[in-house]
């Protein structure tokens, strides 16, 4: 079987829209360390960047399962039309 560009497509929004809702709840490795030693209220307050998606979910939608599919459909695209693009510009580089 020969693997086209739009199989690997369809693989990364099946993870991005399904499996992004069994992701774990707790803290990732650097925020547990940060409770931990108690100083994570320290980087809370002004946004540095305002994330669009914040949390990995979609602010204005209420169901917290479809706004994680949500996130993940929308950062799985915008990253494949980032690559796919850089990878158009690049092809007849010759890096």
């Amino acid at each position: 079987m020969v693997l086209k560009w739009y199989h690997g497509l369809v693989v990364a929004l099946f993870m991005g829209v399904v499996l992004s809702n069994f992701a774990s709840s707790s803290p990732d490795g650097l925020e547990r360390v940060a409770e931990d030693l108690r100083f994570l209220e320290k980087g809370e307050g002004y946004e540095v960047i305002h994330s669009p998606l914040p949390d990995y979910t979609v602010p204005s939608i209420s169901n917290e399962a479809l706004a994680a599919s949500l996130a993940g459909l929308i950062g799985t695209l915008i990253m494949f039309g980032l690559v796919y693009g850089m990878g158009k510009a690049l092809k007849g580089s010759s890096v």
